[in-house]
């Protein structure tokens, strides 16, 4: 009975010792041989220049969608169906809109949409 005991604490010794090993972590060092960061810290050198891209890019669509010509028929961007675009026709003179539309005030321009389909259905330009 005493064999046994040792050899079961032997063996629960050493199960639990291996177990430590996997939960260490992934990586010994904080850079590979490419000077890669592991771990935690996912910046990188040229983070920068990503952002200052990224902010580029998303001005030039804006300068974009700034000179959209409006026209009937057409579908307003989804970035200008927020809630900061609406207005109410009565602060602004503008006609009554139909039933499932509304007007928005988009640089200077009053674009009336059909809210079902997100078509434009009238332009008054002030």
């Amino acid at each position: 009975m005493k064999k046994f005991f040792i050899i079961l604490i032997l063996s629960s010794t050493t199960l639990f010792s291996s177990m430590g090993s996997f939960a260490g972590p992934r990586f010994d060092r904080d850079d590979d041989s490419r000077g890669n960061k592991h771990g935690r810290n996912f910046e990188r050198p040229d983070n920068d220049n990503r952002m200052r891209e990224r902010r580029m890019r998303e001005e030039r669509g804006v300068e974009r969608l700034k000179q959209h010509r409006w026209q009937a028929g057409y579908v307003m961007p989804q970035h200008y169906r927020g809630n900061g675009y609406k207005i109410d026709y009565k602060d602004n003179n503008l006609p009554k809109p139909g039933r499932d539309q509304q007007w928005y005030k988009i640089n200077n321009d009053y674009i009336l949409v059909n809210s079902n389909d997100n078509s434009i259905v009238r332009i008054m330009a002030f």
